[in-house]
């Protein structure tokens, strides 16, 4: 049986204690098949965008650094880790940020998690989507910002094929899904260790995403300010953010 939880008391205490501005409540805690986890929703024609490097050329690397570079009337609502890294915090496979392709698309099979074919692109344009590399390399969209990371979790309805329903490798993951018309992406990070299998699931079966692709694991990382969410890790290579303009004060 499917339930899903939002957790009240968390959010309005958070709320209670963020300013004036910051009153929203962009992320919810949900449950599926016992299982937990945080989805914060973005739609097209939001504010979404990937970050590397500063104006500078310099690793941004955490949340709490991008927010500080951040003009002074933009705020983060939320930000995750966002596609996979080497150990200089450079992307794995194909990252474009703001029209510029900083690093070319991989569509070898390969070791690890990335390289479990079939992996993909979430690409941010008019529209949100995520799409098969391969695929993507062969007739590419037009992205205002992109990464690729692996493996798909879900492949146009269908799980990916090498997850297993007793798989027993746990961890705590996070990735993206995208609704059939383009219009909502979720952002999902697990609050316990989950199997690849249950993690595909929750984005198919419970948000009913068409597509839908892995992050990382071990590093899986989500801040929302307004809510008091800020995980510890070390700094990190992509982020996702969605950005916001502060209101004014009174």
């Amino acid at each position: 049986m499917t339930t899903r939880v939002t957790n009240v008391a968390f959010a309005v205490l958070a709320l209670l204690a963020a300013p004036a501005w910051a009153q929203t409540v962009p992320c919810e805690d949900m449950q599926f098949d016992g299982l937990g986890y945080t989805v914060c929703t973005a739609h097209a024609g939001d504010d979404l965008r990937l970050y590397l490097n500063d104006s500078d050329g310099q690793l941004i690397g955490t949340p709490e650094r991008l927010a500080a570079i951040l003009p002074a009337d933009k705020q983060v609502v939320f930000a995750m880790n966002a596609g996979m890294y080497h150990p200089d915090r450079k992307p794995v496979g194909l990252f474009v940020e703001d029209g510029t392709q900083e690093h070319k698309i991989v569509t070898s099979e390969g070791p690890g998690n990335f390289g479990l074919l079939p992996n993909g692109v979430f690409c941010i344009a008019d529209t949100l989507s995520v799409i098969e590399s391969r695929a993507f390399a062969a007739d590419p969209p037009s992205c205002r910002y992109a990464t690729q990371s692996g493996p798909m979790l879900v492949i146009d309805g269908a799980l990916h094929p090498k997850f297993l329903a007793d798989g027993t490798s746990t961890n705590i993951r996070n990735g993206v899904g995208v609704s059939a018309d383009g219009q909502t992406a979720w952002f999902a990070i697990s609050n316990q260790p989950v199997t690849f299998h249950q993690f595909a699931r929750f984005f198919r079966d419970d948000l009913g995403a068409k597509d839908a692709l892995y992050f990382d694991g071990k590093v899986s990382r989500l801040t929302v300010p307004a809510q008091g969410r800020e995980d510890l890790g070390l700094p990190m290579g992509p982020i996702v953010a969605l950005i916001a303009a502060k209101p004014a004060a009174n």
